[in-house]
């Protein structure tokens, strides 16, 4: 029986385009759900300032079937200013003392963080103008 290296080079180059492919794939696979997740975050975003937007429009009238959500949302921004309000205070630098934090930036039309960001670091919301 001859040993072919010809036979064996075939077959090694197959084997290499083969597992080229399947690597080609699962990069194209990891791609796609990347954008997918980025799509979906885009749609959380702008289905979040739509309901910022209609709680804040209709105070007051919202309707039965969204009322326990406004109210459990509702719920979580008073738990929050509580958990805030519970934070130890910072002792303000003494004069000619560097100050270790840049300086604030706006203030978030919702939950109240301050940012320089397009969007607020703690709920995602636009931070306007």
């Amino acid at each position: 029986m001859a040993f072919n290296f010809d036979e064996l080079t075939r077959k090694a180059k197959d084997m290499a385009n083969k597992a080229a492919d399947r690597t080609k794939d699962a990069a194209d696979l990891v791609k796609i759900n990347v954008a997918i997740a980025g799509e979906q975050k885009e749609i959380d975003k702008n289905f979040r300032a739509i309901g910022e937007w209609f709680v804040s429009e209709y105070e007051g009238e919202i309707p039965d079937a969204v009322r326990e959500a406004v109210e459990a949302v509702n719920a979580s921004k008073a738990k929050i200013a509580e958990l805030e309000a519970s934070k130890p205070v910072r002792e303000e630098p003494a004069a000619g003392e560097a100050e270790d934090e840049a300086p604030a930036g706006k203030k978030c039309p919702i939950c109240g963080a301050e940012s320089d960001s397009k969007f607020c670091p703690q709920c995602g919301a636009p931070m306007g103008e």
